[in-house]
């Protein structure tokens, strides 16, 4: 590619290929349909918005189907599952259903990975016309499997399991390179020196992915793609390598968003995926932060975490309350129920308490009138819960108030990272948290 200065010296020959590439981005932002987020209808109640700049739409709440079939001891099987998907989609305007090759997780030798797509699949076979009433988003698992010639294989293995020839969405489960962005437990941190380690060594590049994708919707077997578990320089990358390679720009993001995990609007994520910028949707999960934000384990805390009652304890691992009562899943999850976390979650709780509703609404219906959340996705075991969060979201319930907002956002500015602080750091850990993650 030749670059011409005007100036005739480094810095402006540097300035010119700069200034070319951002009017470029403009270029193709100024040709778009529309903007992401914009509501583009309204069905039985539910509001669909539009995911990223293209025709996709999605409901305002999504279905999360990460434990459907699992191995959990609470997990709904596929009956309830088929049930869920009657209520949602059939009688209250939920189109979006966000599933993965992996799910369910946790799986076992009875409910391998791919069994949550079967269920949805079963489901969608009953009746030719339910294909159109869904927005069907599906993940590739993340790191080393991302290839190209792994998206094909892994895609035609999902739309087998899904019974469908095309998906709507999708999503990288977790970045192909290394990033403390897709890590569990409260890494954050960059390091360098792991860009080397093997399992990255021969990481697919953005343009290998974008190039892929784009093979993928011109075949008319996906209509648009994003990244989960990512930030906002693997998104602004995907979308760069896109334009670069001639193909269409992935349409969405995915990640952990709740009252107690605000992190993707403030770190660039949320101006990324304006609509001034590169129009990206973004889709919320974990907006109950595990159940935490619940209330549940306030008063009673999670089963790990009651080391000196030991009763108690074994009480609640045999009837667990969630998955912070599991004794695999409460280590895992250990950074919603750090000190400074359910610190956060006691002072919410007493704002909803003041509001006349509980913090599970308060929680739901924050995360709903932010700017930067195109969808919520959120998964049930109950058709009880599943009727109470639908109802958070009909489109006639006026949003929080001004004030119960700004309360909100005055405890939020206490810790503004609640769920990656810990005061359970021990002096010989040596750069690991509780989990064996490094950290900071």
């Amino acid at each position: 590619m030749g670059v011409v200065a005007v100036g005739g010296g480094p810095a402006d020959a540097f300035a010119s290929l700069f200034n070319g590439a951002a009017a470029s981005a403009r270029g193709s932002s100024s040709t778009s349909r529309g903007a992401t987020n914009d509501v583009v209808r309204v069905v039985n109640g539910m509001k669909h918005k539009r995911l990223g700049k293209g025709e996709i739409a999605v409901s305002e709440l999504g279905l999360g189907t990460q434990r459907w079939g699992s191995a959990d001891s609470n997990a709904p099987d596929a009956t309830t599952c088929e049930k869920f998907m009657d209520y949602a989609v059939l009688e209250r305007g939920v189109s979006l259903i966000d599933t993965a090759e992996q799910y369910p997780i946790p799986s076992d030798r009875a409910r391998r990975e791919g069994s949550t797509e079967a269920i949805i699949g079963k489901w969608l076979s009953k009746d030719k016309s339910r294909r159109s009433k869904v927005t069907l988003a599906t993940k590739i698992t993340g790191g080393a499997n991302v290839t190209a010639k792994n998206l094909v294989k892994d895609l035609e293995s999902s739309l087998a399991r899904l019974g469908t020839d095309y998906v709507d969405v999708y999503n990288l489960h977790w970045p192909a390179r290394y990033t403390p962005q897709s890590n569990w437990g409260q890494s954050l941190m960059y390091h360098v020196e792991t860009e080397a380690a093997p399992y990255y060594r021969n990481a697919a590049s953005f343009e290998e992915i974008a190039e892929a994708m784009g093979k993928l919707i011109k075949q008319g077997k996906v209509r648009g793609y994003g990244s989960c578990n990512d930030n906002a320089y693997g998104l602004t990358a995907m979308c760069y390598a896109a334009r670069a390679m001639g193909v269409p720009e992935p349409c969405n993001a995915q990640g952990d968003f709740s009252l107690i995990n605000r992190r993707s609007e403030e770190n660039g994520l949320a101006e990324m995926s304006s609509p001034a910028h590169e129009n990206v949707g973004w889709m919320g999960y974990n907006i109950l932060a595990g159940g935490v934000l619940t209330g549940k384990y306030l008063e009673v805390a999670a089963a790990v975490d009651n080391p000196r009652d030991r009763a108690l304890a074994e009480r609640l691992l045999a009837n667990p309350r969630g998955r912070m009562d599991d004794y695999s899943w409460g280590k895992t999850l250990y950074r919603y129920r750090s000190a400074p976390a359910l610190r956060a979650v006691a002072a919410y709780a007493e704002l909803a308490k003041a509001a006349g509703m509980p913090l599970t609404e308060l929680a739901i219906r924050w995360a709903r009138q932010r700017s930067f959340l195109t969808t919520a996705l959120i998964g049930h075991t109950s058709m009880e819960q599943l009727e109470q969060t639908i109802n958070y979201f009909n489109a006639e319930l006026p949003p929080l108030d001004d004030e119960l907002m700004w309360a909100i956002d005055r405890v939020h500015m206490r810790n503004r990272l609640p769920i990656f602080s810990s005061e359970r750091v021990g002096a010989d850990w040596d750069g690991a948290g509780e989990i064996g993650e490094r950290i900071p």
